[in-house]
């Protein structure tokens, strides 16, 4: 089994702010499924877009930088046989939460 990041970009969930209780049943239905197809890791959405930046001298920033064009708005981390597996998840996590998904490998834990 390979692990995969489902996420979306924070300004992607552009459906009037009454239907956000119709969105968040459509989506927890979704992750009911996940957790009965036993491929579900770990997700959520954010509180909050305040981050903070800690660079490599231990400096605390608040963020994110300025320059950025998306912000990461909720994920899902998924454990499934393949790709195609992976995708037909974001299909559904991409239907209920009425937006795009972005699905990445997540490189294998050199220490399993």
């Amino acid at each position: 089994m390979t692990r995969y990041l489902i996420s979306f970009d924070d300004g992607a969930m552009t459906f009037p702010e009454e239907e956000l209780p119709e969105v968040a049943e459509a989506s927890l239905k979704v992750v009911g499924e996940a957790r009965d197809a036993g491929v579900w890791v770990f997700g959520g959405g954010l509180q909050t877009q305040r981050a903070s930046i800690v660079a490599v001298d231990g400096t605390v920033a608040d963020g994110p930088y300025p320059e950025t064009k998306a912000v990461l708005g909720g994920f899902a981390v998924l454990d499934v046989p393949s790709r195609d597996d992976a995708l037909e998840w974001a299909a559904k996590l991409a239907a209920a939460c009425r937006c795009a998904q972005e699905v990445r490998e997540i490189m294998a834990d050199p220490t399993d």
